[in-house]
């Protein structure tokens, strides 16, 4: 239904303008009955809906009603899988109408800078292109469905220590290319409907008063049509906020925010034109919600738990399996050890905490896949409230692995370790979860552990057991996921989209995270992640894009369409591969760029593909990619563009990071090679590197007592003289010159070399 907004604006008063700007309440924006303007809901998510009942507390955490609890981002993002994660936003979408609610507040796409943040379980992952790419998925789903979504936390908001107040002091190349790449995507291709900004400060301003980030990248450059809604609590200043480009304020502020920009606009330090072009954003969300609301809505709770099943068994993560123990056989005794498994963590702590419409319980589903011809038997094995040993409990755990042929211990994390809020200290289990799992090992060689966590954990228990599947937060339907997956009704097809560190001092931000005070340095720049562990030889516990399989791949025949492009053309790459075991399965594969290289420091590889593929046993599918410009480039802060250099690119395909099984060559030309801007302290060694800017160098100087300077040198004390040389600035020509330039003359060759270069 069309309508003339800027003429609904006009009738408003100046305090109702101010007034849409914020909250109603907790969860609702507010409306201007006089006007035909609803107030419509925003919600939690985003791996489920967290709408509250009637009886809900006034910070907007308890009493929510009953919604599918599907896995959290961390599995979600191991699944690889863009259809699947689509498929799920559908879901939540059709939720979200059953329960008129206007925006599903997520998905996360913040980058796992540290394992230890605690809310790392609401996030994709460590690269930008997987969590960006997953992001857009998840928004495209829910909004197909007429609801809108609330891409979260914008930016670089990486720790919940002191994430009020803390200040990210990031370098702009990174920025760019690592924490606004994880976002950059999924708003320009899925369009969300809302951007929530974060808490923290980045580079000294809150992102709630950052201009920069609000409106010149995110609205301008990026071409946002929706509108920016603080995180709850995240405006420090109400009036700079709004002018920044905030345009919603939640939740209520009781009015003191419309004060605030009512005396702004009526000083003059706000226009009303722009509170006006606020509004008009605000107010094209709420209306596409009302043209969008599907009234008496209702959905399948059923298929929805048999959806959360799938995307829990396409997301968990088979990371060790010696001598094929998985999957198991239907026969025998098998023991269940840990709380874990009556008591299962399924999803994290916070603003996202469901109240599900079920909840599957992994020993009875475990029970029922193993039939009647096994025989299950369960124990305790620790106390989840507590980081205790209880030997007594240790004992039986002992005695019922013993009696056995195989024990499959529940481990992980419990709420109290990782939750919204607080992060992580160290990278450990609970201690009475290491103490069990070593005294199993004790007497029974076939152990499989089931971990329930939403971010990577040490394990310097590793050799002492031969299977382990990472379950992640499974949701609501984790239960028969992982019963699916250790009796082989589905082959293991997740892998990681986090390097596991083999301990927490090899994470890259470890010396700087989570900073002194309120600043936090991420002096790690582009090195995060796999980028990190690639550069530095240092082998991880598991790598990114890690997963074993029930089944085998073999890749061969790479295929890139052309050997040469431009840099404005695209490139199709293939590669083939093959099914060589004797079980279905799916397989990702992934395909990193190198540039070979570089007169600027980038990773030896970098994610720019990724399909999942599905295969019968001996079936032989193609993967196909399509590279752009954007796939060899690197964010060039003195262009402020990306940029392409002339040169030869690898293009590495395989298992994961550290798995490469074919590569190929290819070259793109760009028609503007690496130009940085020329300046008085450029060095003369820059300057005989670059063909262009020697040659006007040359033609300017020829007349000086200079030119041969500029001419390698032979003889004794040749190569100290043109060290010294190499590294000297342009400006030092006037200092050797004895008078004969001036610093006039360095200008002029400044501005040459600027235009001709």
């Amino acid at each position: 239904m069309a309508r003339d907004l800027k003429k609904l604006i006009s009738q408003m008063t100046l305090e109702e303008k101010a007034g849409m700007c914020s909250g109603r309440d907790f969860w609702h924006m507010k409306g201007i009955e006089r006007l035909g303007i609803p107030p419509i809901m925003l919600t939690d998510g985003p791996h489920g809906l967290r709408k509250q009942n009637s009886s809900a507390d006034h910070l907007g955490l308890l009493d929510s009603e009953p919604a599918t609890c599907f896995p959290s981002a961390a599995g979600l993002a191991s699944s690889w899988d863009l259809e699947l994660v689509n498929k799920l936003g559908v879901a939540l979408g059709e939720e979200c109408q059953a329960e008129d609610v206007a925006v599903l507040l997520g998905p996360g796409a913040n980058i796992k800078r540290s394992p230890l943040c605690g809310r790392n379980f609401e996030y994709y992952s460590e690269d930008p292109y997987l969590s960006s790419r997953l992001a857009a998925g998840h928004i495209q789903g829910v909004q197909s469905q007429g609801v809108g979504t609330s891409l979260k936390h914008f930016a670089a908001n990486n720790q919940e220590h002191r994430r009020m107040t803390s200040d990210s002091v990031i370098d702009e190349r990174t920025l760019r290319e690592i924490y606004l790449a994880s976002f950059e995507y999924a708003v320009k291709e899925a369009q969300p409907w809302t951007v929530m900004c974060s808490y923290n400060r980045v580079n000294g301003n809150y992102a709630s008063e950052s201009e920069y980030l609000l409106t010149k990248i995110l609205k301008e450059e990026w071409g946002h049509e929706g509108f920016v809604v603080s995180d709850w609590g995240a405006v420090n200043e109400r009036d700079d906020a709004l002018a920044a480009g905030l345009e919603l304020e939640m939740p209520a502020s009781g009015g003191l925010g419309d004060r605030k920009i009512v005396e702004a606009v009526k000083s003059g330090k706000l226009s009303e034109e722009k509170l006006d072009r606020a509004v008009e954003r605000l107010l094209s969300v709420v209306f596409k919600a009302v043209d969008n609301s599907k009234q008496g809505a209702i959905y399948d709770v059923e298929s929805h738990h048999q959806l959360a099943r799938e995307v829990a068994r396409e997301s968990m993560v088979l990371l060790k399996n010696e001598d094929n123990l998985l999957p198991l056989r239907k026969e025998g005794k098998l023991a269940i050890i840990g709380e874990l498994a009556v008591k299962p963590r399924y999803q994290g702590g916070g603003s996202s905490h469901i109240n599900p419409t079920k909840l599957e319980d992994i020993r009875e589903e475990i029970v029922k896949s193993a039939g009647a011809g096994t025989l299950v038997t369960y124990v305790q094995g620790y106390d989840l409230l507590s980081d205790s040993t209880d030997k007594q409990t240790v004992e039986e755990a002992k005695r019922a692995a013993a009696d056995a042929d195989a024990a499959v211990i529940f481990a992980g994390l419990p709420d109290r370790y990782e939750s919204e809020g607080f992060d992580r200290t160290h990278l450990r289990l609970p201690a009475n979860q290491i103490s069990l799992i070593e005294a199993v090992a004790e007497v029974q060689p076939n152990i499989i552990v089931v971990l329930s966590n939403g971010a990577p954990v040490e394990m310097p228990w590793l050799d002492s057991v031969k299977s382990l599947l990472e379950a992640y937060l499974g949701g609501q339907a984790l239960g028969g996921a992982i019963a699916d997956l250790l009796f082989g009704a589905a082959s293991p097809s997740g892998k990681l989209a986090e390097t596991f560190p083999a301990r927490l001092e090899h994470n890259p931000s470890h010396l700087n995270f989570p900073g002194e005070s309120d600043r936090v340095e991420y002096k790690e720049g582009l090195f995060v992640g796999y980028r990190y562990y690639d550069a530095k030889g240092i082998d991880p516990l598991f790598p990114f894009g890690f997963g074993l399989s029930y089944t085998t791949f073999d890749y061969s025949n790479l295929v890139l369409e052309k050997s040469v492009i431009r840099e404005d053309e695209k490139v199709t790459v293939t590669v083939d591969v093959t099914n060589s075991g004797q079980r279905a399965g799916k397989e990702i594969v992934q395909l990193y760029v190198r540039d070979i290289v570089s007169s600027v420091t980038r990773p030896l590889k970098e994610l720019k593909g990724f399909i999942k593929i599905d295969l019968q046993p001996g079936e032989t599918k193609a993967a196909t990619f399509v590279l752009d410009k954007r796939s060899f480039a690197f964010y060039n802060v003195d262009l402020k563009d990306w940029q392409v250099e002339s040169g030869e690119f690898e293009i590495l395909v395989g298992r994961s990071s550290q798995d490469i099984a074919v590569q190929g060559v290819i070259r793109v030309e760009s028609e503007v090679g690496f130009q940085p801007l020329f300046h008085r302290n450029t060095t003369i060694g820059d300057i005989m590197d670059n063909p262009q800017a020697l040659a006007v160098v040359m033609e300017w100087i020829q007349s000086t007592p200079f030119a041969d300077m500029f001419v390698e040198q032979e003889g004794e004390g040749s190569e100290m003289a043109q060290a010294v040389l190499k590294y000297s600035p342009l400006r030092s020509l006037v200092g050797f010159s004895g008078g004969a330039l001036t610093d006039e003359d360095l200008a002029r060759l400044v501005q040459l070399l600027n235009t001709k270069a």
